[in-house]
């Protein structure tokens, strides 16, 4: 999997218009960045999505991270990433994901299911020359383990660089690891762990996630209902100038990771954080 060292994983193409969102793909293609990594959150859909961002650029890969499993059927999925697969040969990744808590289902069971029928999956629509890609979104063990077994790999979100090097442990040397990464460029450290405890709030109430930092040695006082600690905070969302974000970044790929998806948070919905992204390509894009 063809991806780079780093790539952009960004929300905010959700409050974008069309427009927009294809001039900001189009320069993110040209500064050279060989990968950017898309969720599926406020209603536009993962895959066509996903196909809107290749035909508006020319090189890089699109990701979804994460398609969710809950937003349609397996067979439709196959269909969708078998003709972004034949349309664009080796730029399109169909990141997979349980996608939030649901009462009474087991995301590893759900995600288990899922797969079996993918591949069960039987249709008359050619062949794609190369075949299709995906990733499974794991934290756990046990999730990490189906991603080696059954996908190319695993996407990994809202980590630290410790979570990194036991995900490289369950998935042994050939898998695939994506890591999602939050930078802040903000030098003063009370604003910044402002906005980035806003921005982790969500996370540091969630079921799964909570359970996900414990199981990495953070406590309760960490947790602190929701805040986060500043050491947690701190191993989260880097913030800082470029090079003190670039120096942390490249801690996952020591760790482990293949790739890492940088996502620059601190922008208001509808504006773009294309300053930050060329500032970040000319730092860390090979010239």
């Amino acid at each position: 999997m063809e991806l780079g060292r780093f790539g952009i994983w960004t929300f905010d193409f959700e409050d974008q218009p069309a427009s927009m969102l294809r001039d900001s793909v189009r320069e993110l293609d040209e500064l050279g960045w060989p990968a950017i990594w898309i969720p599926e959150r406020d209603g536009r859909e993962a895959l066509t999505h996903a196909g809107f961002l290749l035909a508006s650029t020319e090189r890089m890969a699109v990701v979804n991270g994460i398609a969710r499993i809950g937003s349609r059927g397996a067979r439709w999925t196959h269909g969708a990433a078998l003709l972004l697969a034949d349309a664009y040969p080796g730029r399109h990744v169909l990141g997979l994901g349980f996608g939030g808590a649901q009462p009474g289902v087991k995301p590893l069971d759900a995600m288990s299911e899922y797969l079996d029928e993918l591949d069960a999956v039987t249709s008359s629509n050619p062949l794609p020359d190369a075949p299709i890609q995906r990733l499974l979104a794991a934290y756990g063990p046990k999730m990490l383990g189906l991603a080696r077994d059954r996908s190319e790999g695993a996407h990994t979100y809202h980590v630290t660089v410790p979570h990194t090097a036991q995900a490289r442990e369950v998935l042994g040397e050939n898998a695939f690891l994506g890591v999602e990464h939050a930078v802040l460029f903000e030098t003063d450290p009370g604003k910044a762990r402002e906005i980035a405890r806003e921005h982790l709030h969500a996370y540091l109430t969630s079921e799964y996630n909570v359970a996900k930092y414990r199981r990495l040695g953070y406590t309760e006082a960490d947790i602190d209902g929701g805040r986060g600690s500043d050491r947690l905070v701190d191993d989260l969302v880097f913030w800082g100038d470029l090079d003190t974000i670039v120096a942390k970044l490249r801690g996952h790929l020591d760790a482990g990771a293949d790739h890492v998806g940088i996502q620059v948070i601190g922008v208001e919905p509808g504006e773009s954080a294309m300053p930050h992204w060329r500032r970040l390509a000319e730092s860390l894009l090979p010239g």
